[in-house]
């Protein structure tokens, strides 16, 4: 099922990246595959719903893999696809053009 996208790509973007949630979990997932516990302590004070919410839209999107393994108790893991890789560039520019302002009210 493909979804409808705008016509700006700037648009576009932001329907991948909508909220503050999303850039959180893809800056942790940079750093490599994580559970879904790992997440929620890392991401504090996010719930578990809104986080099992965004990880489910990211993976609808194609941004995030998530694993699961037929054990018990069920283990669950999360990495990001070579399309959500490709948004590193533009957390990175978040992360620098943030230290930047900081700096800047400081």
């Amino acid at each position: 099922m493909k979804q409808e996208l705008p016509e700006c790509p700037v648009e576009t973007t932001l329907t991948l990246v909508s909220n503050k949630w999303v850039v959180l979990i893809l800056r942790d997932l940079f750093t490599g595959t994580k559970r879904f516990g790992e997440l929620k302590r890392s991401l504090t004070p996010i719930s578990q719903k809104v986080l099992t919410q965004q990880l489910r839209a990211m993976e609808a999107n194609g941004v995030v893999h998530r694993e699961v393994y037929a054990e018990v108790p069920p283990r669950v893991e999360y990495s990001l696809t070579e399309l959500g890789r490709s948004l590193e560039p533009i957390v990175d520019s978040m992360r620098e053009w943030g230290t930047w302002y900081k700096k800047q009210i400081d």
